[in-house]
């Protein structure tokens, strides 16, 4: 974990409630795709955790949705803003371990996937992508994601590309892949690892500290409680107890 002063290069909205913002700063300290940071934002006593989208050596990039007051502020901050940053926080993704990967997002879920399908990219794999989103109006970064894997776009009103939620898709569709790496809404997750257990989950929960310190984000899971912030987000589906 590191503190770490980032300036905004870039703030815009790429959905109906998501928005793109790239840091400039040192990013030294992220490891793995699927990690996440804590941002101070103006006025606000508590961090907000965010997941890597996308990293390089001197950039970050984040997908944020509009949730709340401070997420509403951050649309407003501009070009040039410096922001206090917690970098190198939680345990990510292993992506070494599968050769036909499954990506599986479901709406702002979809952020740190972008990352690990570069990093399967850089072993030549070309994973499948799975995108869910409510409606047409809610999606996001597609063109991003074809460029790094093959991809299926799924709504759940049917508005734009497959009718369904990725978890329909999944049962009606026939898929090939070994091991899947999700992010979504918990049901989503949830349908997927009492499918199939053989992939990883990444978490969402309320973090008060978001390194392991204030225990506000413990979970149960087959080896006891775990911390989302720190053991997580991701863990082994099979190990959690949705």
């Amino acid at each position: 974990m590191k503190e770490v002063i980032f300036e905004i290069i870039e703030n815009i909205q790429v959905s109906s409630d998501v928005y793109k913002m790239v840091l400039k700063g040192d990013t030294s300290e992220i490891k793995r795709s699927g990690e996440f940071v804590e941002v101070q934002l103006d006025n606000k006593f508590l961090r907000r955790p965010f997941s890597v989208c996308d990293y390089d050596c001197e950039t970050l990039t984040l997908l944020y949705k509009i949730l709340g007051h401070g997420t509403k502020d951050m649309t407003k901050y501009e070009i040039g803003k410096k922001l206090n940053v917690l970098v190198g926080l939680g345990n990510g993704f292993d992506h070494t371990v599968s050769q036909k990967p499954l990506l599986v997002g479901g709406g702002i879920g979809v952020a740190p996937l972008y990352n690990l399908a570069k990093k399967f990219n850089d072993l030549g794999i070309k994973p499948t992508i799975i995108l869910g989103y409510r409606n047409k109006d809610d999606v996001y970064f597609v063109e991003e994601f074809q460029k790094v894997g093959n991809v299926i776009v799924t709504t759940d009103d049917g508005s734009y590309g497959y009718h369904g939620n990725a978890c329909t898709y999944l049962k009606n569709e026939t898929v090939d892949f070994d091991k899947y790496y999700s992010c979504g809404p918990l049901i989503m997750l949830k349908n997927l690892a009492l499918t199939n257990p053989n992939g990883y989950v990444s978490l969402e929960a309320r973090m008060g500290c978001g390194f392991g310190a204030c225990m506000g984000c413990s979970i149960e899971t087959t080896n006891g409680v775990k911390r989302v912030c720190k053991e997580g987000p991701v863990f082994m589906a099979s190990e959690v107890k949705f």
